[in-house]
């Protein structure tokens, strides 16, 4: 159920961004006649009055189509209310709509959370937490016997103190301690320990012991007093989302070799999905959020076949005066549509073959 759920958010989150393209045009007069959520054969159809509706089977997007070059919708080339014939403005905030819609769906997920589950916070406790411990047993951390869900609550004498920065007080003692005795005072369970580790080094010249650390902290939600503080406080929620999501972006562009195995197809996207549906389902109505403003973003990158590829287009065309010709602009979406697919082809399969379950069977 809770991969259903997460599967669920994804598609919610495709339709808000198509319906905005579709609102968008039809509200200004103009021709869509295809409103589809993913791609290839299609499931399900209706047909209305003006627009076939479709589900199809790679749940992987959606679009929106304009009869502007379908020879066999029977409407004049030179009719107003194609798309193609519209004033760059108009066609601009079609464009711009899917980006907008996934934008405010985001904004008022964020205010819901707040006014009705509350938004969280941590309460940091004393020492860093060892999330897990890499599988070679070669490891520092796996020789010294470090174990999953020990606290370190101090390093080297220091004591890590319930702040955020002390996992970063950990980190840069193990990182400045290459080849040298590091002493851990270990929380595990009731038992207080003392484990001497001695970190190695990595390829950076930093030291490294072979585990993932978090912060030893609990989440603590707080409520809106009311409507209009729910709305300044999903504001303020909001506002830290779009600088995460604009700072990660900026890091895979300045440290792509660094990041890179951190980028997330839809696999991947629908398994952390699945286990915060699965420890806290109120957690999906952030992690709805947290994707919607990410699509949004993702959407506006000037790339071709994206949102932000076509105001480009518009961009020139207004520049110019006249458009790129079709030639030209056919071949750059093509292309870069080739790119997308082949790149979401590539983190499917690689985000299918780390998944848990998968991995579980070839041991």
């Amino acid at each position: 159920m809770s991969i259903l759920a997460a599967i669920a958010v994804l598609a919610v989150l495709i339709f808000v961004h198509e319906l905005g393209h579709f609102m968008a045009a039809r509200l200004q007069g103009i021709y869509a006649n295809k409103f589809s959520i993913g791609f290839g054969p299609i499931l399900w159809k209706y047909q209305g009055e003006q627009t076939e509706y479709a589900l199809r089977a790679l749940p992987l997007g959606g679009f929106v189509g304009f009869p502007d070059d379908d020879p066999e919708s029977g409407i004049p080339p030179e009719d107003p209310n194609l798309l193609s014939n519209r004033p760059i403005l108009d066609r601009a905030i079609v464009i711009s709509a899917g980006v907008i819609a996934n934008l405010l769906f985001a904004y008022f997920l964020l205010v819901t959370q707040v006014g009705i589950v509350g938004s969280p916070s941590l309460s940091y406790q004393p020492g860093v937490v060892v999330n897990d411990i890499a599988s070679s047993l070669s490891s520092a951390a796996a020789k010294a016997g470090l174990k999953p869900n020990d606290v370190v609550m101090s390093v080297g004498g220091v004591e890590l103190a319930a702040k955020p920065t002390a996992i970063n007080e950990l980190m840069d003692s193990i990182q400045t301690h290459v080849g040298q005795n590091l002493n851990l005072k270990v929380q595990r369970g009731t038992e207080l320990l003392s484990i001497d580790v001695i970190p190695e080094g990595g390829t950076s010249g930093k030291g490294q012991i072979g585990v993932k650390l978090a912060p030893n902290a609990i989440v603590v939600r707080q409520k809106a007093a009311g409507v209009v503080d729910a709305f300044g406080k999903g504001a303020q929620e909001f506002e830290k989302v779009i600088v995460l999501t604009v700072k990660g972006l900026t890091q895979i562009v300045t440290n792509f070799g660094e990041v890179a195995g951190q980028v997330a197809g839809p696999i991947k996207i629908v398994e952390i999905g699945a286990n915060i549906a699965s420890s806290d389902a109120s957690g999906l109505i952030q992690f709805a959020a947290l994707i919607s403003i990410n699509l949004a973003v993702m959407n506006i990158l000037p790339l071709p076949a994206l949102d932000g590829g076509q105001l480009v287009f518009l961009l020139v065309e207004a520049l110019l005066g006249k458009p790129l010709p079709t030639k030209i602009q056919e071949t750059v979406m093509q292309t870069g549509l080739a790119l997308l697919l082949g790149l979401g082809v590539f983190l499917v399969i690689r985000d299918t073959a780390n998944l848990t379950t998968i991995q579980q069977f070839f041991k």
